[in-house]
């Protein structure tokens, strides 16, 4: 049996491929090596993915992962996976290659990723030729979840949310200096946190304060992940993530401040990697 998985900073989907078929999906917890550990991936694995499988049944596994950007992060995952999984070999994947894959297909294109967190790459039709360093919730991110999330906190904490949306966030929140530091600054898993204040944004993003802050993280998005790339306006731009499918009539329009043509929109890029391992195995 073949696992085949795209993993998140909130959520990893799973599907279990048998006899060339898919056979199972089940949904996770998500991790990334850069904000948990060995022992905590393999935790989530036993707890959320085994009840559902038969891990030892299963024989290659294809993870994609957020985070999975360097040999020493992927080692940290496959370790945990070598745990579960004793009788499978283990392939581990950047997010962006199960964005392109899904994404690009065959053509040449930029491929996006705005969820919890946000990345980009140029994809030829086969492999990524061009990308970013991802900075992360605290350096980076622009334009997803986490990012989205911190600027309304920041104007929270400035004092400078207008009254109705400030009334609002407290009616919903029960939030204080103290609550919101600790969650950042020592609580697990802070850019989940942070992402989970983007639906408020998106139930008022009629109101123009709203508005605005999305178009400006949207705008700071194109412009450190998407200009970076010198054909930006000769191909079309896709994106994958629950913020990109949510926002995805904002995001044309500020693309299009930029010269940019938008391409697919998609929440997310599971389906689309159960079909390429189906061509390409």
């Amino acid at each position: 049996m073949i696992l085949i998985a795209d993993g998140g900073s909130t959520k990893t989907d799973w599907r279990l491929i048998k006899e060339g078929r898919e056979y199972k999906q089940v949904q996770t917890s998500g991790f990334n090596p850069y904000l948990i550990g060995s022992d905590e991936i393999e935790a989530i694995l036993w707890k959320e993915l085994q009840p559902f499988i038969d891990n030892s049944a299963v024989s290659v596994i294809y993870y994609y992962g957020a985070g999975c950007s360097t040999p020493v992060k992927n080692m940290l995952v496959e370790a945990a996976f070598e745990k579960v999984f004793p009788n499978a070999a283990i392939n581990v994947s950047h997010d962006l290659l199960a964005a392109s894959h899904a994404l690009c297909g065959d053509e040449e294109g930029i491929a996006a990723i705005l969820g919890t967190g946000s990345n980009s790459c140029f994809y030829d039709g086969k492999n990524i030729t061009e990308g970013i360093f991802s900075l992360g919730y605290f350096f980076g991110d622009e334009g997803s979840g986490a990012y989205l999330g911190k600027q309304l906190l920041t104007a929270f904490l400035h004092k400078e949310l207008p009254d109705d949306i400030k009334n609002k966030f407290l009616e919903k929140y029960t939030m204080s200096l103290e609550s919101i530091l600790d969650a950042v600054y020592t609580k697990p898993a802070p850019s989940r946190f942070l992402a989970s204040f983007s639906k408020f944004i998106n139930d008022n993003r009629d109101h123009p304060y709203i508005y605005n802050l999305i178009a400006q993280a949207f705008r700071a998005f194109y412009k450190y992940q998407v200009c970076c790339y010198s054909k930006h306006k000769e191909v079309p731009v896709h994106f994958v993530g629950s913020v990109a499918y949510h926002y995805k009539d904002i995001l044309t329009t500020i693309g299009l401040e930029f010269g940019i043509k938008t391409g697919k929109f998609i929440q997310a890029p599971i389906d689309g990697l159960v079909d390429y391992h189906h061509e390409n195995k």
